[in-house]
């Protein structure tokens, strides 16, 4: 007969160690689940954040610029081109109606065979006249012929070049709009990101603005240092006029700016015009890659890709529009965000 045991029971002291680390495990769990939600990132993580966004939004906002400036260059064209199209044709028609007025005087006058026409003048002389105007419309005819050909060939040609314009204009637009969703899209983000400090936070980060403003003030006052140019020295007077001006993205003033259309319209104040994007604006002079000869009014330009321009302000300073919800303002050259890649003396 089978023998029954009763099965052995866990000890005590067991018990206790598997209850205890069970209890363990679910508080640890709770906790990193409650603590997740309620992380909320420091003011500086949040400045960090917002001043990357801010860097690739004026990335996307000087293709952009490049975009619409292409954009005006291709309409112009096509305009130009599409008025000379049209001219053109009123050409090859004026030459076609002449043309025509040409056939129907010669078939008037010489729907006779000359020889018998000859023979049937009673004035000989009156009909060698008429021989050589006959003559004359026959050479004009070639001519008009010739012409026609000529402009039609021409025509076909410029409308061939405005088709093609046409087509680079619809994917610059469609680039454009791109550009334009990716800039929004960055300043939203790190609209959200700021919207997340508290009010007493947002007015630290504001005050911290404002004394940097004010020690690079401070700096370029006790600065001695020349213009590169008399219309250096121009420009920079232009922009210092717009200091407090609010910054935005595709704007080239005189009410707001970004950063390459303050310097495109501070150098226009000078008679000097620049291309529209600060990558091109690298183009207008000769460069200049030590700060120590950098002089007032110079462009300066930041970051690799170059999407960052000012005027230098002297003593390490310049004269930029910064980014999105600030002003034309002075500003340290350390704290771009980015590295100085060299000036242009224009």
């Amino acid at each position: 007969m089978a023998s029954h045991r009763r099965p052995k029971q866990p000890s005590r002291a067991r018990v206790t160690v598997l209850t205890t680390a069970a209890a363990a495990a679910v508080a640890l769990s709770s906790q990193a689940a409650n603590a997740a939600p309620n992380e909320k990132p420091s003011k500086d993580e949040v400045k960090a954040k917002v001043d990357k966004l801010y860097e690739e939004a004026e990335h996307a906002t000087e293709k952009y610029n490049g975009a619409k400036e292409k954009q005006e260059k291709l309409q112009k064209e096509i305009s130009t081109i599409q008025d000379n199209v049209a001219r053109g044709q009123e050409e090859v028609n004026e030459l076609r109606d002449g043309l025509g007025l040409m056939a129907s005087a010669q078939y008037r006058s010489g729907g006779i065979d000359p020889s018998l026409q000859l023979f049937l003048s009673a004035d000989p002389d009156d009909y060698l006249d008429k021989a050589s105007t006959l003559d004359q419309l026959s050479t004009q005819q070639v001519d008009a012929l010739k012409k026609i050909q000529e402009k039609q060939r021409e025509l076909a040609q410029q409308r061939s070049e405005a088709s093609e314009k046409l087509e680079d204009l619809a994917s610059t637009r469609t680039e454009l709009g791109k550009k334009k969703k990716e800039v929004q899209s960055k300043l939203s983000a790190a609209q959200k990101l700021l919207n997340s400090l508290t009010a007493e936070e947002k007015a630290q980060l504001a005050e911290e603005e404002n004394r940097a403003t004010r020690a690079s003030e401070r700096d370029v006052l006790s600065a001695n240092v020349p213009a590169g140019s008399g219309r250096a020295a121009a420009a920079f007077a232009a922009a210092q006029s717009k200091i407090g001006t609010p910054y935005v993205y595709g704007a080239t003033g005189p009410s707001s700016f970004d950063c390459s259309g303050l310097t495109q319209w501070a150098y226009a104040q000078a008679g000097v015009g620049l291309p529209r994007t600060s990558e091109a604006q690298t183009g207008a002079g000769t460069r200049i890659y030590s700060t120590s000869q950098l002089k007032v009014g110079d462009l300066v330009f930041f970051f690799n890709d170059l999407h960052h321009v000012g005027l230098y302000a002297g003593n390490g300073q310049i004269l930029h529009a910064p980014r999105t919800g600030t002003v034309v303002r002075y500003e340290s050259m350390n704290t771009i965000g980015g590295p100085f890649m060299f000036g242009v003396r224009v």
